[in-house]
């Protein structure tokens, strides 16, 4: 199933995403504001996940862009249909982003995988559950491999996963919780699994 959500007809930038492009394109020197398209377009598809609840960017809101940053827009659309975090065609309240590079796949994310599949309603990748609340996407590596396998919901990584947690996040975002992101076995950072082994002393290491 995909998400019907039509290509919208008008794109304006709302309050908040102003208040964002002024501080990103100000990083910039002038004449070179051009190199703000890559955090222009996540304004962009953020704020469809306000207005819509389905974070991507429609072919207009891409010329917002290249209007605002006065470049031509071929060139935005170049950059956003080259990177994958980049939805270019609507997705679900929450976007399933499951990584089986090969450390995530030797450390279980087919198991990861067989959970989306079985609680969220998605039998392959590129589809969307019959009730427009997850679409899941294969993606390359998310560069978490520490603490492999991962999930990636929207732009939060849940790491360290299994059949059975993996479950358990999406039994929780269909009652509309977030849990928090990270690992779900309260590892710290990338210690190892059951506390680090050295270095015990620093602060907040153990916890």
């Amino acid at each position: 199933m995909s998400v019907h959500h039509e290509e919208p007809t008008s794109f304006a930038f709302d309050a908040e995403s102003e208040a964002q492009i002024a501080k990103i394109v100000a990083r910039y020197p002038e004449g070179k504001q051009a190199s703000a398209v890559i955090p222009l377009l996540y304004v962009v598809q953020k704020q469809m996940k306000r207005q819509t609840d389905s974070g991507w960017v429609p072919r207009i809101g891409m010329d917002a862009v290249a209007e605002r940053l006065g470049m031509p827009p071929i060139r935005v659309y170049e950059v956003a249909t080259f990177y994958f975090m980049f939805n270019t065609k609507p997705v679900g309240k929450y976007h399933l982003q499951v990584c089986g590079t090969t450390p995530c796949w030797l450390r279980g994310s087919d198991e990861v995988l067989r959970a989306c599949q079985d609680h969220a309603g998605v039998k392959h990748y590129g589809e969307t559950s019959e009730d427009g609340m997850f679409t899941m996407t294969e993606v390359e590596c998310l560069g978490a491999c520490v603490n492999a396998p991962i999930l990636c919901v929207d732009d939060d990584f849940y790491e360290d996963l299994d059949y059975e947690r993996t479950k358990a996040l999406i039994e929780a975002l269909k009652r509309g919780e977030r849990p928090t992101p990270g690992s779900t076995i309260g590892r710290l950072n990338s210690a190892p699994e059951g506390g680090p082994l050295v270095l015990t002393d620093m602060p907040g290491a153990g916890e």
